[in-house]
């Protein structure tokens, strides 16, 4: 099967798969390409509502393709950058989806989600100080501001690989799930962000990620939106809220 990134949408919650078996999912340049262009796509659709990034099989993502390193030039970290860029400022709930092995890019685009649920065994790293290669400034600032320094530089200066134990006492994942239990909980959580509003979210993903150049914005759009007058009506009424910003 040739290298690629699947996308479907079901019950609000969209979710893209990374698929390249033969080499533990590893993001060749084509897939590090193909991935803005995918949540344009998906970002767009009103009907979702949230997005789940995984792997297929048994593992999430073994990092880029090594074997393109060998091409001259920064290319191939010039794309996963403007990919994990791109996953960062999806403007909706994303959610990391994590088992196996998640290694250098994989790790990168983990970082780049909102939240990251893991299964037990998951085996978590960032390994460029492996290959002698300068890992980006805004990648290491993202892993920095969810980690902290210590942590960061653990990962960066070694290369080791950390268990969930670690990656969950760290904050480098959300939650952890047993062997075969990962996928319900994704399921049961991604309905959970698909009831909520959606103005919240995207509101709080802006101030949570460090803007400051759009509380006009939000006000306005709390003010035409419904979602609040909605909310507190459910709420007093003792019935789910029906949220309609952004459908």
């Amino acid at each position: 099967m040739e290298p690629q990134l699947k996308d479907s949408v079901t019950d609000g919650v969209a979710t893209v798969v990374i698929a390249n078996p033969a080499k533990r999912n590893a993001m060749s340049a084509a897939m590090w390409r193909a991935l803005p262009g995918v949540l344009d796509r998906l970002a767009a659709d009103r009907a979702v509502r949230a997005l789940v990034l995984t792997g297929e099989g048994d593992t999430f993502c073994a990092g880029a393709d090594i074997s393109a390193l060998r091409e001259p030039g920064d290319e191939q970290q010039s794309l996963a950058v403007r990919a994990e860029e791109a996953l960062a400022a999806f403007p909706k709930p994303t959610l990391a989806a994590v088992r196996g092995f998640c290694v250098g890019g994989g790790s990168q685009l983990a970082a780049a989600c909102d939240l990251r649920f893991a299964e037990e065994g998951t085996r978590f790293g960032i390994t460029p100080s492996k290959l002698g290669i300068v890992y980006p400034s805004s990648s290491t600032r993202r892993l920095t501001a969810l980690v902290g320094p210590s942590t960061a530089k653990y990962l960066l200066f070694s290369g080791e690989l950390m268990d969930t134990e670690r990656a969950l006492r760290t904050g480098f994942v959300d939650e952890v799930h047993p062997a075969g239990e990962l996928d319900k909980r994704v399921a049961e959580f991604g309905q959970v962000l698909v009831s909520r509003s959606l103005l919240t979210q995207a509101a709080a993903k802006e101030f949570a990620d460090g803007r400051t150049d759009r509380d006009g914005h939000w006000v306005e759009q709390a003010r035409g939106s419904g979602d609040t007058a909605e909310g507190v009506a459910a709420f007093l009424e003792r019935r789910a809220p029906r949220f309609t910003y952004g459908l």
